[in-house]
This record gives C-alpha cells, sequence and structure tokens, in this order.
C-alpha cells in the first residue's frame, strides 16, 4: 500500500513512537539497577537495597558521591575477585586530590594519580582503599543517585 494511502496524522504517530523507543532506549543505556550485597555500605545502604546506577565516567564524580566499581585488578593480602564483581563505595579522594590519612599510597604520593580514586565504605568493617589502596578509574560503572522506593542518595 502507498504510504500517501496512511495519511499524515498516522505517519506522524509513527514518528512519535519512534522517537519514544529511541528515548527509552537511550534512558536503558545510561541507567542501571543494583541490588545492593554485603554492608559495606551501612547504614546508608543495606543488603537487598536497590540503587539507580547513572553510567558515568571518573570526571563526572565528585568526592561523596557513591559508586558502583570494579575492584582493583591488583589485590594485596586479598584475593583476587571475578571482573564480574562490583563493589558499592563513597568516592574519597579523586584524580589530583590530596591521599585522605590511612590510605596506602605506596611511595612518596601526596596525590591521588590520574586515573586513580580513593573510595571508602561507610562501614569501618569495608573492605576499601585502607586495604587495596587505589581502585583503578576506568572501571566505574557510574553513580548511584537514587534508591528504589526510597530518597536519593
Amino acid at each position: 500500500m502507498p504510504v500517501w494511502l496512511f495519511g499524515v496524522g498516522f505517519l506522524a504517530g509513527l514518528a512519535g513512537l519512534a522517537g519514544a523507543v529511541l528515548a527509552a532506549l537511550r534512558i536503558r543505556g545510561r541507567y542501571t539497577v543494583v541490588t545492593v550485597e554485603g554492608t559495606s555500605m551501612a547504614p546508608t545502604l543495606l543488603p537487598g537495597d536497590r540503587v539507580v546506577v547513572e553510567h558515568r565516567t571518573v570526571d563526572q564524580v565528585r568526592t561523596g558521591d557513591i559508586v558502583v566499581l570494579q575492584p582493583p585488578r591488583r589485590t594485596g593480602d586479598y584475593e583476587p575477585l571475578s571482573d564480574r564483581a562490583w563493589n558499592i563505595k563513597r568516592a574519597a579522594a579523586l584524580p589530583g586530590d590530596r591521599i585522605p590519612e590511612g590510605i596506602p599510597p605506596g611511595g612518596d604520593l601526596t596525590e591521588v594519580p590520574d586515573g586513580q580514586l580513593v573510595v571508602l565504605g561507610d562501614n569501618p568493617d569495608s573492605i576499601d582503599s585502607r586495604h587495596r589502596g587505589f581502585f583503578e578509574a576506568d572501571r566505574i560503572m557510574g553513580v548511584a543517585v537514587r534508591r528504589l522506593g526510597g530518597s536519593a542518595l
């Protein structure tokens, strides 16, 4: 059937539907829902809490943001974790920031090097930069922006 038989209204509706589908795909590619496992972010986040994570790179992260990222490839005294493992921690220092007290810098460093960051769990028993040192910035998934069924973080 020729396109001109459908009419302008149908074509406008089809264009609107296509726009909505493209917008939904763009949103889906920008956000991920993550379920918290473990207690490293307690009391802020508890096991079973679900958070919306906005995909970001390190230059879009601010100190104090809750980030989801993979643990460092080098593990020191800790067992290597799977590349599929994700950590949820608070960004404590970004590239160029002064290294917080109690973080093993690895040498005479006073600032967080490019491509690295310092992350800490809100729970003092968290395994984080205090134990593992710097985390690689290119392993960031994004920033937790909202708890599902709850408030902004």
